[in-house]
């Protein structure tokens, strides 16, 4: 891969010098330099050339030195890598380019073999964090579709042996539904519809992970969310109130004679859950997620909240009622519960 180099000096014939000594790595394509007279002129050319690996700069030029270039490195292009070339080979200056963020210094007269292997050596670490900048950000990018603790699992040798592996946990789960969402996706475009809930998703997911939470999957217009550890009952709660907050300053959308107006219904419930890799092995589909009769509850108090409802169980209440203001509704029949459940509605 060719290696791009930005040569800054003041001194005339130091351009020719350059493209004699590196002719055969010029055209060959290993180097391409650029050059330019001074650290004013080299910031235009950082700009020109966002794909810079190194820079060899004097320190004693006209307009802008090479130490004040060097200062503004970090802001012109973080990634590039300045090598110091100068005359002025005492130790004071040696530190003070050093102590500025030179990677590398060489002194005048330049000996053309130390400077290549010097150019050498910052290429190779150049292009060392450009691999560790892609590596981090295809990292992230894993992250936005792999639960993290798969990700962390995945890093452990017995991975391949443990797909199998579960735990019993103390959490919280919460299923928000956008309410009235089935009746708009009939009457507007398939790009609109993808576009308004992404748009819902983002500010219901935004709260989700302000209070810590975790993201366990979206089921056509619903979200289902995770929270553990401290005080995870209260965090949940909390987020509940946020996204019916923030959903309030959501416009009407309008489409015909229909208009949809955002809001969500929201079951909560906490308790004992399975958590593991659930899914068919010989597809290599697994979902990290969590199960049980605390997860359906939770699901089945969300079917019976209407909009802009936070529904809970009794038992959760009881949990909850000093740090949260709630409504007693009554009782309600919920699917493979062969007794009534009292429900309470979350106001504040």
């Amino acid at each position: 891969m060719m290696a791009k180099i930005l040569v800054v000096d003041d001194e005339a014939d130091l351009e020719l010098l350059i493209k004699q000594k590196f002719r055969r790595k010029i055209r060959e394509n290993v180097y391409e330099f650029v050059f330019a007279q001074n650290g004013e002129e080299a910031l235009q050319r950082i700009a020109e050339h966002p794909d810079l690996d190194i820079i060899l700069s004097d320190i004693n030029m006209p307009v802008m030195d090479g130490l004040v270039l060097l200062s503004k490195l970090p802001d012109a292009n973080p990634i590039v890598r300045a090598v110091m070339v100068s005359a002025y080979g005492d130790m004071h200056n040696i530190r003070m380019a050093m102590n500025g963020g030179a990677f590398d210094f060489v002194c005048k007269p330049v000996d053309f073999e130390d400077l290549d292997l010097t150019m050498e050596k910052t290429v190779n670490h150049v292009t060392q964090v450009r691999e560790t900048i892609k590596a981090i950000k295809e990292n992230n990018i894993l992250k936005m579709y792999v639960d993290e603790n798969v990700l962390n699992f995945m890093t452990h040798k017995e991975f391949e042996n443990n797909l199998a592996a579960n735990e019993v946990l103390e959490a919280t789960v919460m299923f928000v539904d956008i309410c009235g969402f089935t009746a708009i996706t009939e009457n507007v475009p398939a790009n609109t519809v993808v576009n308004i809930i992404n748009s819902l998703f983002d500010k219901i997911v935004k709260e989700i992970l302000a209070q810590k939470g975790h993201v366990d999957k979206f089921m056509g217009d619903a979200v289902m969310a995770v929270f553990r550890g401290n005080y995870h009952l209260d965090r949940a709660i909390d987020a509940a109130l946020s996204i019916k907050e923030q959903l309030k300053s959501v416009e009407e959308i309008i489409s015909g004679d229909k208009i949809f107006r955002p809001q969500v219904s929201i079951g909560i419930n906490s308790g004992e859950m399975v958590s593991g890799n659930i899914g068919a092995t010989s597809l290599k589909r697994l979902d990290y997620t969590v199960i049980g009769d605390a997860v359906n509850l939770a699901q089945r108090l969300q079917s019976t909240a209407k909009a802009n409802q936070i529904i809970i169980s009794e038992e959760v209440y009881e949990k909850a009622k000093e740090s949260f203001k709630c409504e007693k509704i009554g009782e309600v029949t919920l699917k493979n519960k062969a007794k009534p459940v009292v429900i309470y509605e979350v106001l504040e």
